[in-house]
């Protein structure tokens, strides 16, 4: 039996994925190169925003189509935090065609439950059950320490290893649904983190990711002495890693210890995540970020001062219920003074169970807030672009960690600020060190000559 599994939203979610192939796989599935080709169809979903849960449901209908057009039906199965969210109303509102539901802490049961659903799969006679009936739906929260066996991810970076350090989240920001898809706050044991990593530089992985909602929140359950700054300290002496990020750290979590922590460990890329959503307080305080922006800019400040090389990036909503023009302003100024190398944007929209939803009516129209992240994101682009453009004639060490998608000679990579640099050279260089010499920039990214041997 084949499996295909196409993945929406973050990279925790495409760390789920990973685990889903692994266990799949063990299970006697072998992976398809399409979703024309297999027998399971698993759609991993982000309900973060409402286009992510909205492309859902296309998907859905197109499946359908498909299977009408080849004479095919394969089980299709849908995982992470839409399934947890909407349950056995998706498979309501899907018309049929949903097999299983898995939700975000019972990815460990999809292969059982697809089997199950495989083998009742029978032509359709008088009294057999519909396919409505006998979808299976494991969405329960059960609130365990993570756990995942070595051996079962199947990555799919060849260069790039994703560890998840820390699941779910207790902020409860007003408009976060994270908390209510992948419930309370839950640390990994640090020895099975450090394991993992080992295993992925075992692999001939050079760059290790650690994730977690609010990954500098890490207090290892095994070992007391043991917080974020201290496992980046732990997974540094790690042999054959090279490069480790983090994400995503939430500023009012980032203290001197952790700036400390990246500035003074070589392997420690020089580049934060430091999503702050609104440059006003007043909004701020409505979203219950529990930080204000005298703050926030502070600790750039700070960070600014301990590691001037540090590249910055944020997330930023508009029209979140209650900001007014004067509000909006500020986020400008914020931008303005602040200048990120990069940033993820977006407009408000009203999530389910959030505390928003509930108590705050979404008045601002969306004409207002499409005028708004249209603002904002021309902003942002011309910031990039004076960025990137400053640094030509630089040179910088970049990790190979992907052939072009436009042209068979050009490799991409990132340097340690997350810069995506791209340059001419052969597939063979995937995974390797190179220097490159910045010739001319873009908006999103620069391109460059490589300058020596790879590494």
């Amino acid at each position: 039996m084949k499996y295909f599994i196409e993945t929406y939203g973050c990279q925790m979610n495409v760390h789920d994925a990973e685990r889903m192939a692994g266990l799949l796989e063990q299970s006697g599935y072998d992976r398809a190169d399409s979703d024309a080709d297999a027998d399971l169809v698993v759609i991993n979903t982000c309900s973060v925003r409402e286009r992510a849960e909205e492309k859902l449901y296309t998907r859905l209908g197109e499946i359908k189509e498909m299977g009408r057009e080849l004479g095919r039906d394969p089980i299709v199965a849908v995982t992470g935090c839409v399934a947890q969210q909407e349950g056995e109303k998706l498979i309501a509102r899907s018309a049929g065609v949903v097999d299983v539901v898995v939700g975000t802490q019972q990815v460990k049961f999809l292969p059982m439950l697809a089997s199950q659903a495989l083998n009742e799969r029978r032509p359709a006679d008088v009294g057999r059950p519909t396919r409505t009936e006998r979808a299976r739906i494991a969405i329960d929260n059960p609130y365990e320490e993570p756990s995942f066996p070595l051996g079962v991810v199947r990555r799919g970076d060849p260069v790039r290893a994703y560890v998840t350090i820390i699941e779910g989240c207790n902020d409860f920001c007003a408009f976060c649904v994270v908390p209510y898809t992948r419930g309370h706050e839950r640390m990994r044991a640090k020895r099975e983190i450090l394991d993992e990593v080992r295993e992925a530089a075992a692999s001939g992985r050079r760059e290790v990711q650690l994730l977690g909602q609010i990954v500098n929140h890490y207090q290892a359950p095994d070992d007391p002495s043991c917080d974020f700054p201290a496992l980046l300290e732990a997974v540094h002496e790690i042999n054959g890693i090279e490069r480790i990020r983090f994400a995503s750290p939430h500023p009012r979590h980032t203290s001197d210890r952790l700036i400390e922590a990246v500035r003074d460990l070589p392997k420690v890329c020089k580049h934060l995540h430091l999503p702050v959503q609104s440059g006003s307080t007043r909004v701020l305080g409505l979203m219950r970020r529990r930080h204000t922006r005298g703050q926030y800019l502070d600790l750039v400040a700070r960070i600014r001062a301990a590691i001037p090389n540090v590249q910055l990036s944020t997330d930023m909503i508009v029209g979140f219920p209650g900001e007014m023009a004067a509000d909006f302003e500020e986020t400008l100024s914020l931008v303005a003074g602040v200048r990120y190398h990069s940033m993820f944007s977006f407009k408000y929209s009203e999530r389910p169970n959030t505390l928003a939803s509930k108590r705050m009516p979404d008045d601002v129209a969306e004409a207002e807030k499409t005028r708004r992240i249209v603002a904002l994101q021309a902003l942002q682009r011309s910031i990039q672009s004076d960025l990137f453009q400053r640094s030509i004639g630089q040179t910088q060490q970049v990790l190979v960690d992907a052939t072009s998608r436009r042209r068979e000679w050009e490799l991409t990579g990132r340097t340690s600020g997350n810069t995506v640099v791209n340059f001419p050279g052969p597939p063979e260089w995937l995974g390797r060190f190179m220097q490159v010499a910045i010739r001319r920039a873009g908006p999103n990214s620069v391109w460059g000559e490589p300058v020596g041997e790879p590494a």
